[in-house]
């Protein structure tokens, strides 16, 4: 049965239990690290997982959303609200998620990273999924602390602090050879993301 017709073939949508679901996407994630998202295929997952095409896509409709779905359930931590009392405080706490998520599997990551830009389904799914909540904590950690009058609103920088905390993680290896760490991070932090929030 070619993968149009598994995904076509109307069948009765049966939930699986978190321990399947949970055995599937370790297995998902361990194949991208294998063979790369490109050659990752239905196929595979299903024989590694030892389940039927047609349920893979029952469950998650296409390869980009079990994927997507995958790196959020074995990531979940990583968009875990943060409110710690302060705006530094959460950020802070955001950052240690960040770097602790990344040092797990920095080469899927990357390898993520350069599908996505082929790839208009896996970024939308991704986004969906693992993107967009991690910018929501951002925005309701900014939310508590306009509240409490560490910050203001209307500060132009807001917009642009996911971009410069994403960017400090990803470039350093680039420029320097070297990961971004908790200390480098910290130092990162306080020299420029801090100041342009005009938090101390």
């Amino acid at each position: 049965m070619s993968d149009q017709a598994a995904a076509a073939t109307p069948t009765r949508r049966t939930r699986l239990t978190p321990e399947r679901e949970h055995e599937v996407f370790t297995a998902v994630v361990a194949l991208v690290r294998e063979q790369g998202y490109e050659a990752l295929t239905m196929d595979a997952v299903a024989t590694r997982t030892k389940s039927s095409k047609a349920t893979l896509y029952r469950q998650w409709e296409s390869k980009p959303k079990l994927v997507a779905t995958a790196l959020r359930h074995l990531g979940k931590s990583h968009t875990e609200d943060a409110d710690t009392g302060s705006l530094t405080g959460d950020l802070r706490q955001m950052v240690s998620d960040f770097i602790c998520h990344a040092s797990e599997d920095t080469a899927l990551l990357n390898g993520l990273a350069h599908a996505v830009s082929k790839d208009p389904e896996l970024w939308q799914a991704l986004y969906e999924l693992h993107i967009r909540p991690g910018l929501e904590a951002f925005d309701a950690a900014v939310h508590r602390a306009a509240e409490r009058g560490e910050v203001d609103p209307a500060n132009p920088a807001i917009e642009f602090v996911p971009h410069l905390i994403i960017g400090a993680l990803g470039t350093r290896k680039l420029i320097e050879n070297r990961d971004a760490d908790a200390a480098y991070m910290e130092r990162y932090l306080n020299a420029v993301v801090f100041p342009s929030l005009g938090l101390s």
